[in-house]
């Protein structure tokens, strides 16, 4: 049967969502990770969803219910919730499935992007801080990123930074300082054409000063200037102060990923 023009439309939409699917996996390593029949299961002692669950990067042979339970052990020996991120690249059968069987949805995501194509690289927007830039992060960013975050668990301040460490792209760091005080971060992370928007964190105390903005603001520059021709971030679809930010920045919104959670 020929292609019709929606069928087209299907075809592109999906081709962008696989990309920045396999993009964000690229950018965000977890602490383990095992390959399961077109699976891959992440584990990070539930440091992040993203890090600590089941995704699916290719077609499966074994049928649905045998690999559920087979990842529910797994987990259950890792001692953390098993968790399944539900995308639209994914089997539509497994979101039922998982429903039957318990799981309940979490950290329901909102996927936003944009161009780069009109970025002007000589008018910059305001920095309320001084913002630095650097190449990758390092120990001083990882610590100052857990001190803003709050409540780090010593076991996470153990991986983490390794995880960091093993980010195979290149990277845009961005920290904001007050005097000698670390205020907020940003990290851009660059593959292929594009570039991720991850840990966008300001402390509490300088939040509706403009110092967010800033910070993406200056990671979409460096990119281009890097030669990425467009943007992607994740942000929580309920958080609606962020999505506001990110769509004066000219982002747009593009799809929805969300996890089904069950504790064991």
């Amino acid at each position: 049967m020929p292609f019709t023009p929606f069928y087209i439309i299907i075809y592109v939409m999906l081709k962008e969502i696989k990309k920045i699917e396999d993009l964000s996996l690229n950018a965000w390593p977890s602490h383990q990770m095992q390959v399961y029949d077109g699976w891959i299961l992440r584990f990070s002692y539930f440091y992040t969803h993203r890090t600590n669950c089941v995704e699916q990067i290719g077609p499966s042979i074994l049928p649905l219910e045998e690999k559920i339970s087979y990842c529910e052990e797994i987990y259950r020996y890792w001692q953390t919730p098993c968790i399944f991120k539900i995308s639209p690249v994914g089997s539509p059968d497994l979101d039922p499935l998982l429903e039957a069987r318990g799981y309940e949805i979490e950290h329901d995501t909102q996927v936003m992007v944009r161009s780069l194509e009109d970025l002007s690289l000589t008018a910059h927007p305001a920095e309320p801080y001084p913002l630095t830039v650097r190449a990758r992060t390092d120990a001083a960013w990882i610590d100052g990123l857990f001190c803003l975050k709050g409540g780090v668990s010593p076991i996470h301040r153990r991986i983490v930074p390794n995880m960091y460490a093993a980010i195979p792209k290149d990277e845009i760091a961005v920290a904001a300082y007050d005097g000698g005080t670390l205020i907020g971060t940003g990290l851009g992370i660059l593959d292929r054409d594009t570039v991720g928007i991850y840990a966008i964190h300001v402390r509490d105390d300088y939040r509706r000063r403009g110092l967010a903005s800033g910070i993406v603001s200056r990671i979409l520059t460096e990119a281009r200037k890097q030669g990425a021709a467009g943007a992607y971030l994740q942000v929580v679809s309920d958080n609606a102060p962020a999505r506001q930010l990110y769509r004066r920045l000219g982002f747009r919104d593009s799809y929805r990923y969300y996890f089904r959670v069950r504790r064991l």
